[in-house]
């Protein structure tokens, strides 16, 4: 197997961060991505472990291309980046509509297909969508959208990047994401409505993105990680 990167798009906070921290401090090669070049070297810094950043917006992917050439050798691509949109059909925003859908999926698909070369067989891909895509709220219309492609753009991807695996990590609410900082009385609606009697963690998330990241047998899953929030 060759010594390859992990590129985290999305990587400079959130659950991306947490999971670049993690593989950097196991000794493994990261690159992440941020919009804006000198806040993410600056996160890379603070990651340490010779991660590497690059300036990269999925919703302009006419220059995804470029922005990752001098990426090396693949092991795995994580597409960790969001943007939480709020956006109904009855108040339309069509250009808000248009940039979620351009990041999520044209985004995504022009990031694998500007590294695939640089893969190898035991290389793996992971999409992040959410929760959305089953449990809609109001102003989630292009947000539960485009969650739901990506359930079938694990789909398209394997077949098309066999022997490459692709799966799709899909979190609840994660309690301790700094998304979520100030909103308690949501966060114990959640609680009270969950089995597990809790949030979902960063922790979590890391460690589910690891499992379908490195355990060879695992293709085509579409993930949902939220405690069975709703069973309660």
């Amino acid at each position: 197997m060759s010594e390859g990167t992990t590129v985290i798009v999305g990587g400079t906070r959130g659950c991306g961060r947490a999971l670049a921290e993690h593989i950097a401090g196991e000794g493994g090669r990261v690159v992440i991505s941020g919009r804006d070049r000198a806040a993410a070297e600056q996160v890379a810094e603070q990651i340490g472990g010779g991660t590497k950043a690059v300036a990269l917006d999925l919703a302009t992917p006419d220059t995804i291309g470029s922005a990752l050439a001098e990426v090396g050798a693949v092991d795995h691509v994580v597409l960790a980046a969001i943007e939480r949109d709020s956006n109904s059909v009855r108040d339309y925003d069509i250009a808000r509509a248009v940039r979620l859908v351009t990041l999520k999926l044209v985004g995504y698909t022009e990031v694998v297909h500007a590294l695939h070369e640089r893969m190898h067989e035991h290389s793996s891909v992971l999409l992040f969508g959410g929760m959305a895509m089953r449990w809609p709220y109001p102003g989630s219309t292009t947000v539960t959208s485009v969650n739901g492609a990506v359930s079938s753009m694990v789909r398209t991807f394997l077949v098309e990047l066999a022997p490459v695996r692709v799966n799709a990590l899909h979190p609840g609410i994660v309690g301790d994401s700094p998304a979520w900082v100030g909103a308690q009385q949501v966060l114990d609606n959640v609680v009270a409505r969950t089995p597990t009697g809790r949030c979902v963690t960063m922790h979590d998330v890391t460690d589910a993105a690891l499992f379908l990241l490195r355990n060879a047998a695992v293709n085509g899953v579409n993930l949902e990680l939220d405690g069975a929030w709703m069973m309660r």
